[in-house]
C-alpha cells in the first residue's frame, strides 16, 4: 500500500511504441510509487499489456526510457530486472510437480537447493496451499493454479510484480475471492504492483492509483475514488460505473454552484469547482447511484438539492438494487440504480428524482 511520500519504483519518460504505422502507446510520462499497486484501466486495444510487456522485456520500446529503482532497464535482459510475472492463463508447467513450477525461478538465481525449499514452502503457505508441493497443476482447481502463478511470481522477492489480466479467467464468486487474495497479499509484502485489466471493479478495489487508457494514450491518472467522482472526459466517465451524461448550458455561476439549463428546461446545479463561465456548454455527469428516486404524490422536495420529474420507462430487478431508465421531459432518459429498500416502481409509474449537487460533475461539452 502507497503512503504517498515514497520515490517511485517505476518510471516512464516519454515511453512509446509503434508496430509499424500503428501506434500501440502514444508518449507518456508517469510514475509508480514504492510499495503501491497501480493498475492500466481499459478496453482491449487500448495499449496497456503493451506497456506491461515493455516493463517485463517482452517488447521494446520504440522511443523513451522505463527505470526501475533509478536505473534504465530498456537493454536490461529479462532474467536480470528480477520481476513477478503472473498471466491470465497461469503459464503454468503442466509437466512440473507444483514444488518445481514454484521453484523455477530459484534456480536460475544461485540459491542453494535447502534455501529453494525453504523459500517454495513459504510461498505456498503465503498463498494458503501448503502440502502440496509433489502435486501437479492438473490436480488444482483453476483458483489453485492462479494461486501457484502467485507463489511463483513471489518467491523470487521481486522488485516488481507485473500482473496481466489475472483473473479474468475465473468465474465470477472465484474472482471475487481472488481479488481479496491478491489485495491481501500485495499490501503484506509491500511489493511495487502494476496490474492490468478491463474490469473497472478490478480497479476501484484495489488499487493505489489507476491510469485510465484509451487508444494508447494515457486518459487520466489518480487513486480511484477521484478518477470516479471527478473524470476529466467523456470517455473515462462512460467505462468506469454507470454514468449519466446531461447536456446543457451555462446560465449563472456563484461562489458555490454552477446554474446549468439542461434540454429539459430545467436548471440543475453542480458544485463550483472552477473553470466554468456563464454561456458554456457542458455536460453534467451524475452516477447512476447519486440519484434518489420518490413516488411523484409523496415527494417532499429538499432545498438545496436538484430535483426533476418524469415517469418510469423500464426497469430491472437485480436483487439488492433495481436498474431503472426514466424518461423525462423533451425526449430524454436518466439511468438511475437505487437499493431495494421498499416496493418497486411500475412501468408508466411518476416518480420525482432527487440529487445532491455535490454529486453532479461538470466537463466541458465534447
Amino acid at each position: 500500500m502507497a503512503t504517498g511520500n515514497k520515490p517511485p519504483m517505476v518510471q516512464f519518460k516519454g515511453i512509446m511504441k509503434r508496430f509499424g504505422k500503428v501506434v500501440a502507446v502514444e508518449k507518456m510520462d508517469f510514475d509508480i510509487e514504492e510499495g503501491s499497486l497501480v493498475t492500466l484501466l481499459g478496453p482491449s486495444g487500448c495499449g496497456k499489456t503493451t506497456l506491461l510487456r515493455m516493463v517485463a522485456g517482452l517488447e521494446e520500446p520504440t522511443e523513451g526510457d522505463i527505470l526501475i529503482k533509478g536505473k534504465r532497464i530498456n537493454d536490461t535482459p529479462i532474467h536480470r530486472r528480477n520481476l513477478g510475472m503472473i498471466f491470465q492463463n497461469y503459464a503454468l508447467f503442466p509437466h512440473k510437480t507444483i514444488f518445481d513450477n514454484v521453484a523455477f525461478g530459484l534456480k536460475y538465481r544461485d540459491v542453494s537447493k535447502n534455501e529453494i525449499e525453504k523459500k517454495v514452502t513459504r510461498a505456498l503457505e503465503m498463498v494458503r496451499l501448503p502440502g502440496v508441493e509433489n502435486r501437479m497443476p492438473s490436480q488444482l482447481s483453476g483458483g489453485q493454479q492462479q494461486r501457484i502463478a502467485m507463489a511463483r511470481a513471489i518467491v523470487i522477492e521481486p522488485d516488481v510484480l507485473l500482473m496481466d489480466e489475472p483473473l479474468s479467467a475465473l468465474d465470477e464468486n472465484l474472482r471475487e475471492e481472488m481479488r481479496r487474495e491478491v489485495d491481501n497479499l500485495q499490501q503484506m509484502l509491500g511489493v511495487t504492483t502494476i496490474f492490468v485489466t478491463h474490469d473497472q471493479r478490478e480497479a476501484l478495489s484495489m488499487s493505489d492509483k489507476i491510469l485510465v487508457m484509451k487508444d494508447g494514450r494515457k486518459q487520466q491518472e489518480g487513486g480511484p475514488e477521484s478518477v470516479y467522482n471527478e473524470p476529466v472526459n467523456h470517455f473515462v466517465a462512460g467505462f468506469l460505473g454507470h454514468s449519466n451524461f446531461i447536456s446543457g448550458e451555462v446560465v449563472e455561476v456563484d461562489d458555490s454552484h454552477v446554474h446549468v439549463r439542461i434540454e429539459t428546461g430545467d436548471i440543475l446545479f453542480a458544485e463550483n469547482k472552477g473553470g466554468f463561465s456563464k454561456g458554456d456548454a457542458v455536460e453534467m455527469i451524475v452516477r447512476a447511484q447519486r440519484f434518489d428516486a420518490f413516488p411523484k404524490e409523496e415527494f417532499k422536495p429538499v432545498q438545496g438539492l436538484n430535483h426533476f420529474e418524469g415517469r418510469i420507462k423500464d426497469r430491472s430487478y437485480m436483487g439488492g438494487e433495481v436498474s431503472y431508465f426514466i424518461e423525462l421531459a423533451a425526449d430524454r432518459e436518466i439511468h438511475i440504480i437505487s437499493m431495494m429498500r421498499t416496493r418497486l416502481y411500475k412501468i408508466g409509474e411518476a416518480v420525482s428524482v432527487q440529487v445532491a449537487p455535490h454529486h453532479c460533475h461538470l466537463i466541458p461539452a465534447e
